[in-house]
């Protein structure tokens, strides 16, 4: 009869906090993903803006119209300013979640390679008891045997 794996139950939890970190991660990946693109919008505005500044220069314009495109602009950068910030910020995030998903798996690993060897234990465990159960059945039935070969002989 084989015991069971006294760390079963850590073993579970070693999975359960395993499959967090792991959704955990993916749900960072996907803010930091969303935080990058929406920067990415923010600089290609902000381009696309300076562009037709330029455009509206050379073509003359009011200096209010002037003021105004500045002004627009220099809230763009506060905006791309505050953006890099949460992008940095998500990537801080995304690599402690990254070291924590890494933690998970080497406890998960650490646990279920004890789980093999128990198993293992207890599949040696169970030869050696059937080997032994074999070697003394053949044994008796030898004595029998003989026994009976003996008392044939008298």
């Amino acid at each position: 009869m084989s015991k069971p794996f006294s760390l079963k139950p850590l073993l579970d939890l070693a999975q359960l906090k395993n499959e967090s970190a792991t959704r955990e991660l993916g749900h960072l990946n996907k803010r930091q993903h969303e935080a990058q693109e929406k920067l990415d919008v923010l600089l290609q505005y902000r381009k696309d803006y300076q562009n037709r500044l330029q455009e509206s220069t050379r073509n003359g314009m009011s200096p209010a119209d002037l003021r105004n495109f500045q002004q627009f602009i220099n809230k763009l950068d506060e905006a791309i300013t505050q953006q890099i910030k949460a992008v940095a910020q998500s990537k801080v995030s995304v690599q402690a979640g990254r070291t924590e998903f890494n933690t998970a798996q080497r406890k998960l690993k650490s646990f279920s390679t004890l789980q093999d060897r128990h198993i293992e234990e207890q599949i040696k465990v169970e030869a050696k008891l059937e080997q032994h159960a074999l070697d003394e059945h053949t044994g008796q039935f030898a004595a029998r045997r003989i026994m009976k070969t003996e008392d044939q002989d008298h």
